[in-house]
């Protein structure tokens, strides 16, 4: 039991490792076009590209919030010893 703890301990940091390791490839996820049309838009542009993200990120973590909150409330909810 022990070796296996260890062993999901180092898994666990080998992932997270890797984005460390190669960052340039971890943010490389926009396309050049959009990269370069968002850095030509003036203030108000970028203002709103910025509110439009936290707005789009908002609901996603509310919902994991709301399942998490129930999970850890109904958590002792159902007995199985016979």
């Amino acid at each position: 039991m022990r070796s296996r703890s260890i062993y999901l301990i180092l898994a666990f940091g080998a992932l997270m490792a890797i984005p460390l390791a190669a960052p340039r490839a971890a943010s490389a996820q926009g396309c050049a076009l959009c990269y370069q049309s968002a850095a030509a838009a003036g203030s108000r542009a970028i203002h709103a590209l910025r509110n439009g993200i936290v707005i789009l990120v908002l609901p996603p973590f509310c919902i994991c919030t709301a399942i998490t909150y129930l999970v850890y409330r109904r958590r002792n909810l159902h007995d199985e010893t016979p």
